[in-house]
């Protein structure tokens, strides 16, 4: 078969390194070896996949059991599509280029919304029964995990069994139950899903049963089964310096999005942004050691050939010990040429010290999230950041040479004003303008300040204060972005926005019930996929199935739920407590702020006292 795909279908396809399979640090087993075949699937393209450290952690984990080999398929382009189609060949994975339905476990990764389409494409193109009522004992088990499946029921009529939190240990867990039952003969899907219930942090959904009241909103959600729990609690690491990570990730030969070495410096935040998912689901802060950082990062580079190494977390410039890491890794590595990059940064923990220090090599771009453009909506949604803080830290990068600033803002967020538009343009300008003077000051010398501001929509998000809040409708929200764009003039200035009816079917299935499989399904039928993809997002098609499936898509994106709403994610324990939630939510509509508990008391979120564990700071705060 790969003879045949490399002669026939490869040259035909725009990018054919996507689908080779054969670079630098890939595992490949002989199928005979192993007790168990499985398969990461992540249903965007290539490039996209191979950025995700997410993938290189549980791929690399998984194929260190020498029992177990976990090979990789991506979604493919269309031109690959169509070659697939063309040939009548199946989806397959890129190591042993064996077709999706031959594996034991198909593994997908759930990172967006708007990816959904395309799991229910890869597994058509993979000869797998989409629903899982029709999977037979002969065909793969379908398993998934990652941000989306804290609230998975839109899904839920699609996957078998659903991984709750961080897959290091669990995912090795559920393989080892799924291959004893393999081996005993004559296999039983029943069976297995039963011993997987009963793993904390396992999800299957055919066990629960939802009930709903006549007007739509949910009644009950309750176990069929003796051996499912009421409530699944997510599974985390303790100890990140005892987690495990990989030094030896798979190095593309194709350019994908985030083409570096990454260091996974910390995991969790408690800064508390009320719209912010992440911030809650990945509770609470575990930092890594500068000593195990340090004897990673060596490893990496050792086993890469990068010449970047990205700090990678929620919050880098949170991290306890960023600044006198960064220090060392570059009395280290710069005269190898490797620099340091840094992900989107807080505005109030960007130091002098750190912009001197990140630029040492070469200066990557710097990212600054705001959020909101006055200090009122700032409080609202808790960001804690002021405009003295953005002024101080773009003064910093100005001074240091940065000619360029990326801001990232939301609109339509809970009690927004065109007062607070005006705010994201009065703080575009005095940036711009900033660095203006400061250009002036040094006697006019380099290239001429540039700012780009970058606006997303608001999406009510599953376990976040802002759950209850319905998205400003539609003709709204593109108002707000026109008025805003209306108030930026200046060609050193760019406005970049999201797609608004992107937004609005993104909320529909970030507050939906298992009812919307149907809906999921149909769109799929119509033709969407790659629904991320805005020259391959067809609005109207999406109306068109989830109303042709007896759903209304504005009863879920736009209504407000109550506090006593049974929420289609009740059932999902992410240890952060809903009164918590609601009491934040509260604290939002009186413009009150909750600050972050690193640096003051416990904010009593539930996460420590319920899961037995506590913040682990290596820097002595």
């Amino acid at each position: 078969m790969r003879k045949y795909i490399e002669e026939n279908i490869l040259p035909k396809v725009e990018k054919p390194l996507r689908y080779l399979g054969d670079e630098w640090n890939v595992v490949k087993k002989p199928w005979a070896d192993v007790r168990l075949r499985t398969v990461f699937a992540f249903p965007d393209i290539y490039e996209v996949g191979m950025s995700h450290l997410g993938l290189s952690i549980i791929y690399n984990v998984v194929n260190e059991e020498p029992d177990f080999l976990m090979e990789r398929v991506f979604a493919p382009w269309v031109d690959m599509e169509e070659q697939l189609k063309i040939h009548n060949l199946p989806l397959f994975s890129l190591e042993s280029y064996k077709p999706l339905y031959e594996f034991d476990v198909i593994g997908f990764t759930l990172q967006y919304e708007m990816s959904f389409s395309n799991i229910l494409n890869m597994l058509a193109l993979g000869k797998v029964p989409l629903k899982s009522e029709e999977r037979d004992d002969n065909h793969p088990l379908v398993i998934a995990g990652g941000p989306c499946a804290y609230n998975p029921e839109p899904l839920s009529d699609f996957i078998d069994a659903f991984i709750l939190g961080e897959g290091e240990e669990v995912t090795i867990e559920v393989f080892r139950v799924i291959a004893k039952n393999k081996e005993q003969g004559n296999f039983s899907r029943e069976k297995t899903l039963r011993e997987l219930a009963q793993i904390k942090g396992i999800y299957i959904p055919k066990f629960y049963d939802v009930e709903y009241f006549p007007d739509g909103k949910i009644k009950s959600i309750t176990p069929n089964v003796p051996y499912a729990s009421a409530k699944i609690s997510k599974r985390f690491m303790k100890n990140l310096d005892e987690a495990y990570f990989p030094t030896k990730p798979i190095v593309p030969y194709l350019e994908v999005v985030h083409d570096r070495a990454m260091l996974e410096v910390l995991r969790g935040c408690t800064r508390g942004c009320r719209f912010c998912q992440a911030g809650m689901l990945y509770r609470p802060v575990r930092e890594r050691s500068p000593e195990v950082l340090k004897e990673q990062a060596e490893e990496l580079l050792k086993n890469t050939g990068h010449n970047e190494l990205s700090l990678t977390s929620l919050s880098t410039s949170d991290y306890t010990c960023v600044e006198p890491l960064i220090k060392e890794l570059l009395d280290k590595y710069e005269n190898e040429g490797v620099g340091i990059s840094l992900p989107s940064l807080r505005v109030d923990s960007f130091s002098m010290g750190l912009a001197q220090q990140v630029q040492r090599v070469r200066k990557s771009s710097l990212t600054f999230a705001p959020e909101a453009g006055t200090q009122r909506l700032r409080d609202v949604i808790n960001k804690g950041v002021t405009e003295e803080n953005l002024m101080k830290v773009a003064r910093h990068a100005f001074e240091n040479g940065w000619s360029q600033i990326k801001l990232y803002f939301m609109i339509g967020l809970p009690t927004e004003t065109n007062e607070d538009l005006d705010g994201i343009a009065d703080l575009a300008y005095k940036v711009l303008n900033l660095g203006d003077e400061i250009r002036k000051d040094n006697g006019a010398r380099g290239p001429q300040p540039k700012v780009t501001i970058s606006v997303a929509g608001f999406v009510p998000k599953a376990h976040t204060p802002f759950q209850w809040e319905p998205q400003v409708n539609l003709e709204k929200l593109k108002e707000k972005q026109q008025y805003l764009g209306s108030k930026i003039r200046n060609r050193r200035i760019t406005y970049n926005y999201h797609e608004a009816k992107l937004s609005f079917v993104e909320a529909i299935f970030a507050k939906g019930d298992r009812r919307l499989g149907k809906a999921l399904y149909r769109a799929w039928e119509k033709g969407c996929k790659f629904d991320g993809w805005s020259q391959h997002f067809k609005y109207e098609t999406w109306l068109e199935a989830i109303r042709e499936t007896g759903l209304d898509p504005e009863w879920y994106a736009y209504r407000t739920l109550n506090y006593e709403d049974i929420l289609p994610w009740e059932h999902i324990d992410i240890g952060v407590k809903k009164q918590f939630l609601s009491k934040e939510h509260q604290k939002a509509l009186e413009i009150a702020t909750t600050g972050d508990c690193r640096f003051k008391h416990c904010t009593v979120c539930g996460i420590c006292q319920d899961f037995d564990v506590a913040l682990d700071l290596k820097g002595g705060k």
